[in-house]
């Protein structure tokens, strides 16, 4: 196993069946804002050890169903169950983390700053911030204030804080935005490591071609309701599509 993706990860347990039961489990979860339902009954898993894709359009409710999940926002009406016992809103941050969209933490705080006051947070070893300086490619960066950064600079500075958080479950909003295809394909490597050593990753993502890429199974979401859920193969096979790709089958279920 990589190195870095280990020191990145205190969750580096061997995985084996234990990949196929569900760690957290979704029923019924529905947000109302007045007459408008941003989620709607939205029911899924997640296994532990893998790689899941929320997919959807802009509007689908991603975001809405990540704050909800992370309890920044109540719902009207969800059952989330944590191995199989249910999760209260006030417990979620205890086994969850979420990496919004778009924020910048500490603006005027130098990077190292940053990184080394989000490790001493969590009890986290020097190398451990090392490695994730390492894995995401901040040497450069280090010195500058986080809100100076360029948008890709900023998301692997986000990715270099889930990365050095102690929770099982990692929830990203758009971890690909704003970076090239060089540091896409670089991120991609290094969260399929991350999963590899045992950790739990629900993305967000737009791109369907970088979520094929980096998933293991995908949760379709449109207009606030899950479509479907599975592997690529098993999404092929209920949308009747055996050679679709992934943005293809979502035309073709929703």
């Amino acid at each position: 196993m990589n190195e870095q993706a280990q020191a990145c990860c205190p969750h580096s347990e061997p995985v084996g069946a234990a990949r196929l039961a569900p760690l957290l489990s979704v029923r019924g979860l529905t947000k109302r804002y007045g007459d408008q339902t941003a989620l709607d009954g939205v029911a899924f898993d997640v296994r532990a050890g893998e790689v899941l894709g929320l997919i959807g359009p802009n509007g689908a409710g991603k975001t809405t169903l990540f704050e909800t999940l992370a309890g920044v926002v109540p719902v009207d009406s969800a059952d989330v169950l944590w191995q199989g016992r249910p999760l209260p809103r006030e417990q979620r941050a205890e086994v969850l983390f979420y990496l919004p969209d778009g924020v910048r933490p500490y603006p005027e705080q130098p990077v190292l700053r940053v990184l080394t006051f989000i490790a001493d947070v969590y009890a986290r070893p020097p190398d451990a911030v090392l490695a994730a300086i390492a894995a995401l490619r901040l040497e450069p960066v280090l010195a500058k204030r986080v809100g100076a950064l360029s948008k890709g600079y900023s998301r692997r500075l986000m990715l270099a804080l889930g990365l050095l958080t102690p929770h099982p479950l990692l929830l990203m909003d758009e971890p690909f935005d704003g970076l090239d295809l060089r540091q896409t394909a670089e991120v991609t490597h290094l969260l399929r490591r991350v999963a590899g050593a045992g950790r739990t990753l629900m993305l967000a993502i737009h791109q369907l071609a970088d979520a094929a890429r980096v998933c293991d199974r995908f949760v379709l979401l449109a207009a606030g309701r899950s479509i479907a859920a599975g592997t690529l193969e098993e999404l092929r096979s209920s949308s009747g599509q055996p050679d679709g790709s992934l943005e293809e089958i979502f035309l073709a279920l929703t």
